[in-house]
This record gives C-alpha cells, structure tokens and sequence, in this order.
C-alpha cells in the first residue's frame, strides 16, 4: 500500500499522504510501513517512541528540539487540525534557517517526516486536536530547547484563529534565532 511522497522546499522534510481505502463503512489505510517508508524516502528510521498529545484551539506548542539524543519525528494528527512548522536548526545546511509549515488534519491524513536538527511546533487550528509523533530517540529533559515561536527573524506566517496563541511558560521564554543553539 504505497503512500505519496511530496518533497518541500527543504528536501530533507518530507509529507507523506497514505493511500486510504474507503467505502460506506469508513476507511483503512496503513499509517506506518518501515518497508515502504524505506524504499519511498531512503531514511531508514528506528522509532523508539510515540508520543499522543490533546491539546484545544489556540494552544501553541514549540518550537522545541533536543541538543542530545537529536530526534528525528514522523508526525500526523487522528483528530482536529493544526498548522505544522519546522525550522532548519542545521548551519551546514544550504537550507539554514528556513522553516516550513503544513495544515495536518485527521481529514487529509498527512504525516510530516522531520529529521534530526530542526526545531518543530504547531498551533492548533481546530475545536481540538490529538497530534502524534513517533520519534526516532528518547526525550532527554536535559538537553531540550525551545525556540521562540514568533521570532522576527523567522518571519513565520502563523495563522490568524481569532485568538491569541496559548504557550506554557517554556513556550513564552523561548530563546530567540540569535541566541539559540544550532547544530553543525
């Protein structure tokens, strides 16, 4: 059950969209397969955790990301809608400092492969949402990174959703584009 691979702007950031069987009883789809993930990206990742979050409207997560045990995360949402970005933390990279953003929705069913080196967050757009990842290494507190959300310098288009983002306390202190830690 093959899935359509639909590169961005950064070609290491891949969507993904599952190929889905319906009829009048609902649907099916596979929404993880290491062997066609494999031969459609050539990332040959090893997921060591699933994460499942809810979160309501307005609520803004990120955009954080982890100096050591650096993940990689396939993420989708099973229930509501957000607005995905990443941001290329990678100074090697011809796409340094550039960010992405996607709508992921329990209704167009994309995933979003984000490789290791970037910062990752969402907003979320619907009533609510639960969003997913499965991650390629394990959370490590001590290394975790946040990256302000609405740094000027990223010039991030987030949606207007009629009300103002809501951020923990983390999510507020964000450091800014200058005086984050980046990656080599």
């Amino acid at each position: 059950m093959p899935s359509f691979i639909t590169p961005t702007e950064i070609p290491e950031v891949v969507i993904i969209e599952p190929k889905v069987f319906s009829d009048s009883r609902g649907y099916f789809f596979e929404s993880f397969n290491e062997r066609e993930f494999f031969s459609n990206t050539g990332i040959n990742a090893n997921f060591v955790q699933d994460n499942h979050s809810l979160s309501s409207k307005g609520v803004l997560r990120g955009l954080h990301y982890q100096l050591e045990q650096t993940q990689g995360k396939l993420v989708r949402v099973v229930k509501g809608s957000v607005f995905d970005v990443v941001v290329d933390l990678r100074q090697s990279s011809k796409t340094f400092g550039q960010s992405i953003s996607i709508e992921l929705s329990a209704e167009n069913k994309r995933q979003l492969w984000i490789p290791p080196g970037f910062a990752h967050g969402f907003l979320v757009t619907s009533d609510t949402a639960e969003f997913l990842y499965k991650t390629t290494d394990y959370w490590h507190s001590a290394s975790e990174q946040c990256l302000l959300w609405n740094d000027p310098i990223l010039k991030i288009r987030w949606p207007d959703i009629g009300i103002e983002p809501l951020l923990n306390t983390k999510d507020s202190a964000g450091l800014s584009w200058l005086t984050c830690p980046k990656f080599n």
